[in-house]
């Protein structure tokens, strides 16, 4: 989902852009669309200059320099543009979401206003079900989870996020299901496939596991420690050849930290399939589970 594609929400009846700013946020999302952050940023940054207090811009331009990776440039443009007091639901539940990334109390406010003051907007919803699971809420953020689902049943990161949830709940069952169907509506998305990945590994669906660690890796190359997983869940599965593949795609993508553990791996591949098994299900597993799900991708 295109992190631009809603800025309003298409509520009226809530705060809206100026024409102005309304403009500027349309040429932007046309180079959102196309990857291209920096022109985004710079184009928002102009708009900065003569509105520099308007909550759309700050908040957009935020979302452009985390996409950049600027986080803490971003997490002072998300505080200011609360800071503003706006209404729009959307625009509350994209700051909300970014800023408990940073473990702000200020995301809550911002994350609970949006859904309660905008029941039907799936958007509102799923970010404030997202927080609740993180912060150990698991019931209460299945409840909005469920309602963004009904609202936009053909979202991809709707589901993945209450795949999320259902692992923080312990039903991995039903989180497999979720999840899976994240990737049916979204199969281009390697985190989706990477957590599902570790969630069979949990119920001990290992030749699943396997094939979506190894999906997961090939769409996600610069992440190493998803290309070591994948190494040891298809060594686990008796293909050694594709273990190796992986294991050299991590040495490629790794830096002198990932040295150590690199090593163990490929220690662990030379001894067999049930060496991987007991460091892939015993520790790096459900360790790579419990750190994805408390990541935003």
């Amino acid at each position: 989902m295109n992190p631009l594609g809603e800025h309003n929400g298409g509520e009226r009846s809530f705060q809206a852009p100026s024409d102005e700013v309304e403009e500027t946020l349309q040429k932007a999302l046309v180079r959102a669309e196309d990857g291209e952050w920096d022109e985004v940023a710079q184009i928002l940054r102009e708009a900065l200059e003569s509105t520099p207090d308007d909550p759309y811009v700050l908040c957009w331009l935020g979302v452009a320099e985390r996409e950049l990776g600027l986080d803490g440039i971003a997490y002072e443009r998300f505080k200011r543009a609360l800071a503003q007091e706006p209404t729009d639901p959307v625009l509350l539940a994209t700051a909300g979401t970014a800023l408990a990334a940073f473990d702000d109390p200020a995301a809550e406010a911002a994350l609970r206003t949006a859904a309660m003051t905008a029941p039907e907007s799936a958007q509102a919803r799923w970010r404030y079900g997202a927080y609740l699971a993180r912060e150990g809420m698991a019931d209460e953020a299945l409840e909005e989870l469920d309602a963004a689902v009904a609202l936009a049943p053909e979202e991809a990161v709707v589901h993945l996020e209450r795949g999320v949830a259902r692992c923080f709940a312990n039903d991995l069952p039903g989180a497999a299901v979720s999840l899976t169907r994240a990737i049916e509506l979204d199969p281009g998305e390697g985190w989706a496939a990477i957590l599902l990945g570790l969630v069979q590994l949990e119920i001990d669906d290992r030749e699943e596991a396997a094939r979506m660690l190894e999906e997961g890796a090939r769409l996600r190359p610069h992440d190493v420690e998803a290309q070591l997983l994948a190494a040891l869940a298809l060594c686990m599965e008796g293909a050694e050849d594709r273990a190796f593949e992986m294991l050299e795609r991590a040495r490629i993508r790794g830096d002198e930290p990932d040295r150590v553990l690199l090593l163990e791996i490929e220690a662990r591949i030379e001894e067999g399939p049930d060496a991987c098994l007991k460091l892939l299900h015993g520790s790096m597993g459900p360790s790579a589970l419990r750190e994805r799900l408390t990541t935003r991708p």
